[in-house]
Formats: C-alpha cells, structure tokens, sequence
C-alpha cells in the first residue's frame, strides 16, 4: 500500500479475493479508490476526506474500502475509471458499479455514501450495473475504405482551436498522435499546437512536459510529469523537426530526452512518473535549482518504456543525438531480460503483482522493436515472438481484447480499446513489411476493420486509428537499404515522412537503394537522390 494510503485513517484492502469475499459474507458494498503516485488530487483526497475520522468511521463500518493503483493495474483502471483521477467507485459485492464519482470533498462524499448507502438497503446487489462497453461483445465491422481517413481530416477542421491551438476545449491534453497525424495533412494546424504546447506545458528548467492544462488556453497546468506524455512528445518535437527543419523543436525534444535520461531514468529503464509539486514550482529559478526535486516513482513499466524506446530512436534517426540511441538501447536490454519471456508474452511490470500480457505493453513493445529494427538492424526474433503470442493469446475474433478474460470483478468481461488495437495494427504492419510475412499485414487489416463501421464517430483524440488505416489503404513509403549506418540508411530515417518504413537488408548494396512509392520502385544511389525521388513523388501526387 502506497504512503498516503497508510497515513489516512481508512482501513484499505488490496483489490483481491480477500476483498469480494468479506463484502459477500458481510452483504457490504466495496469502494474502490483509483489513485496515481503523480495524481495531485489523489492526494488531497486523502488528506481532507479519507483523514476525516467520521467519514473514516463509516467507511470502516458499512462498506469494504479497496485501493488500488492505476498505473500498476490499468484493467481495474479503464473498467472502473470516472473520468479521470481520483475515481470514487463504489460496487456491489460481485464488482458491478452501483455509483462513482472523481474527487470529492468532505461534503460531497457524505451526499455519495447516503446515496449509495440508501441504493444498497433497497436494492442489493440489483442496484450494479455493468457499462456498457463490457456489455456490447461485438465491434462495429466494416470494410477498409480511404474514407476514414477523410474523415478524420474533416474532424481536425471542426475540432481545431484556431485561436490557442490543439482540439477541443478545456481541459488540454497534448495529443501527440494527432499531431503527427496533422503534420503530414494539416501541418499549420499542428505547429499552432507544438507552440501552444511549448510555451504552456513544456518546462524549460528541468525538462519535461507537464500532463495536461486545465483550461482552453493551456493555462492553469497540471505538474505532475508522466512517461508516457513525456516520450510521446519528444517523439513528436523529433518528427516536427524532420518535418519543418525549426531547431527550436530539435531543442525541445533533446531537452526532453536528456529529462528522460535523467530524472526518469532509475538505473535500468525508465521510471513511470515524477509527482507534481507547486511549492516546488512556484520558487524563482535560483531558488529552485538548489531545492530537492519532486518524487519520482521508480517503477518502470512496460508500455510506457516501450513508448520511450520508440521516442529516443525516433530522435537519434531524425538528428543523430547518441545519447539517445544508447538510452534506449540500455531499455530495450532491459525488456529483453527482465519484462519479456521466451514465448514473447510482456509482464507489466517487474513484481509479483505484475500482470502479463497486457495487450498496451504487446503492442507498444512491438512498436518500440519495429522501430529498433528500422533504426539499429536488430530484434526481429524479438519483434516476433511479441507479435506470435499477442495474436495467439489476445486476439478474440477479428479484434484484440485488452488482458485475460478472467479475474474478479468487471475483469471477467473483455474490453476491446481502440486505441490499443490500432497501436498494435500499426506496428504489425510494420512487421510485416520489415519481415515480408504478409500474414502480419492480414491481421492488421482485419483488426482495423473490426472498427471501421464506427470511423465517421471518431473523434480527434484517436487519431491514430486513423492513420493506421491510410497506412493499410495505400502501402507506406518503403525504403530498402544495406548497411546499418551508412549514408543512404541514415538519409532514409530522416525523411520527412513518419509513416514511411525504412528496411536495412544484410544482403543489400550499401551503395544503392531501393524507395517503393505507390507500387513503383526506384533506385538510387547517394542521399540526396533519395530526397529528390521522395519529394518529386509526393509532388506529383498532390498535383
């Protein structure tokens, strides 16, 4: 049990059988509190709610408490999540949600338990419910079409903030996918968010990005640093570089990295996330330098890390930052012995709690090996196995579900996450095309397909379903090459295409390659050749 949950007066249970068993044979309902090491108002939740002695007292007394943490168990988390955390969600004995709600004061939890409380006498466990995305088994089928592609176009225009930049309206969230998916279709539309980002999120003493900012201008941010937004972004400020040639975003997302590098790295690999801390960041500049940082949770965990590996190449292949490839080399070293097994299945985390074979760490672990194949010319025995055992042991008809279809609780019902299922498409197309297996390709189209009936309600915040789907409709730009490191390889990872994939052959001349635009190939022979080929096409083609 985490620190601050020790300090509250709430006798919490870990999530477990012990937990279910005692609400069965005392007919009590559970509360379950999600919680972060980075969420500030988790926190706060328990120094002015959980502390309070009455409502201490009746939780103690008419409910079984659980907690659990959302980054160490992210099925519990996105079966029982409220919108954010805190999540305040209470259940019936059998784990079925009869109320929920985020944060709540003092007050407001009192409204909540007498709610619920009068819910449960007279109901029972007739007052759960099960949402209803466990509760729909089927995904909405359709064909491949390059519709959905346009009409994610059509969502960038409609959503587009045009005067602070990014989508939607408060809060903020720095959506790095749908960046990448602007710059190569809408790119002014994506540098209006990378300097909205830049100036509001990005901290330009530590390093690092902030997670998300309260309100429509990007103002009012939220401290806590968190790996998977911080890789995300340096990957996206590396591919905005190679798009645009701005050295303010070579300098962001270095900076960035050289964050990653240090504050994030716990000796192995990267950690999951450092807490946010506004007495910290209120100090002036001088003062801060000499005071202590924020905590840092060390655990590292598998997607996340995955998404940091993708993010330092990325960066090395866009601007030959060594550091970075020798960073995420040490990480994928790490994954290698400690987080993946022979078969290719992926624990969470290292700890017995661990669980394994997630389909976020499957697929994220992939994309991280994909891109070291592209950039390094090694792991696809790796890349494989990951592939092998995801789709023999999470595929459920034409779609992947999101972990075991067993446990306590919702975790019996599979989910089906989008996102998830178009991170892995992507990165087996890649497979694909780095090994030649089309089977990998197959599985790609039908898992996107699985989907498709549902593309013109997408909205922006999947952006990459959508570019997964282009990718599948029209064969990216495939680069072949020879050696590893030579000029041509080099000149190829720096096209400024990020969907395009780049194939170091062992058998290859170091002297010659070999670009497949829309069905035709071409030979060339230096750096700049290969440029003019590329640009030419993509000319033509708009012409």
């Amino acid at each position: 049990m985490d620190d601050p949950a020790v300090e509250t007066l709430v006798e919490w249970r870990e999530w477990g059988a012990d937990a279910f068993a005692e609400a069965q044979e005392e007919k009590k309902p559970l509360l379950l509190a999600l919680s972060a090491t980075w969420c500030d108002w988790c926190h706060e939740m328990d120094a002015a709610t959980y502390a309070e002695p009455r409502i201490a007292a009746h939780l103690n007394d008419g409910f079984v408490p659980m907690r659990v943490d959302v980054d160490r168990q992210p099925r519990i988390r996105d079966r029982y999540n409220m919108g954010g955390f805190p999540s305040t969600v209470f259940l019936t004995p059998e784990g079925e949600l009869i109320s929920g709600a985020g944060f709540l004061a003092q007050g407001g939890m009192r409204q909540v338990l007498d709610s619920v409380r009068r819910a449960w006498d007279s109901k029972g466990t007739s007052a759960g419910r099960v949402p209803r995305a466990l509760r729909d088994a089927e995904t909405p089928q359709a064909p491949l079409s390059p519709t959905i592609e346009g009409e994610l176009f059509a969502q960038l225009a409609g959503e587009f903030d045009t005067e602070h930049g990014g989508w939607g309206e408060a809060p903020k969230f720095p959506l790095a996918r749908t960046i990448e998916f602007a710059l190569k279709r809408e790119q002014q539309q994506a540098i209006r968010t990378l300097d909205a980002i830049q100036s509001h999120l990005y901290d330009d003493f530590d390093g690092g990005f902030f997670r998300f900012a309260e309100n429509a201008d990007w103002s009012t941010p939220h401290r806590e640093k968190v790996l998977d937004v911080n890789a995300a972004l340096v990957r996206t400020f590396a591919t905005a570089y190679r798009y645009t040639g701005h050295e303010e975003y070579k300098e962001t997302a270095e900076n960035s990295a050289e964050f990653l590098m240090t504050t994030l790295w716990n000796g192995e690999a990267f950690a999951g996330s450092q807490r946010p801390d506004d007495e910290y960041y209120g100090l002036p500049i001088d003062e801060r330098a000499e005071a202590d940082q924020p905590q840092v949770d060390e655990t590292a965990f598998a997607d996340w890390n995955g998404l940091a590996i993708d993010a330092l190449l990325t960066l090395y292949a866009a601007t030959g930052h060594e550091q970075s490839r020798a960073f995420a080399e040490r990480a994928l070293r790490y994954l290698d012995d400690t987080l993946i097994a022979e078969d290719g299945a992926v624990a969470h985390f290292n700890g017995e709690a661990s669980e394994i074979g997630l389909l976020a760490d499957q697929a994220r672990v992939l994309d991280a090996l994909t891109t070291a194949m592209q950039v390094l010319g090694e792991y696809e025995s790796l890349a494989c196995a990951v592939a092998d055992y995801t789709i023999e042991h999470r595929r459920d008809g034409t779609s992947f579900v999101d972990g075991p279809t067993d446990g306590l609780g919702l975790l019996s019902l599979p989910l089906r996450p989008l996102d998830a299922n178009a991170e892995f498409a992507d990165a087996l197309l890649d497979l694909a095309l780095l090994t030649g297996d089309d089977t990998y390709r197959t599985v790609a189209r039908e898992t996107i397909e699985a989907f498709a009936g549902a593309a013109d309600r997408m909205s922006v915040q999947v952006a990459g379903y959508a570019t997964t789907a282009a990718r599948l409709t029209d064969t990216p730009l495939t680069v072949f090459v020879g050696d590893v490191g030579s000029p041509l390889h080099r000149a190829a990872l720096q096209l400024p295409d990020h969907e395009k994939v780049v194939i170091p052959e062992s058998d290859g001349s170091s002297g010659t390659a070999r670009v497949t635009i829309d069905g035709e190939t071409h030979t060339v022979e230096t750096p700049d050749e290969l440029l003019a080929t590329v640009t030419t096409t993509d000319q033509n083609n708009l012409e």
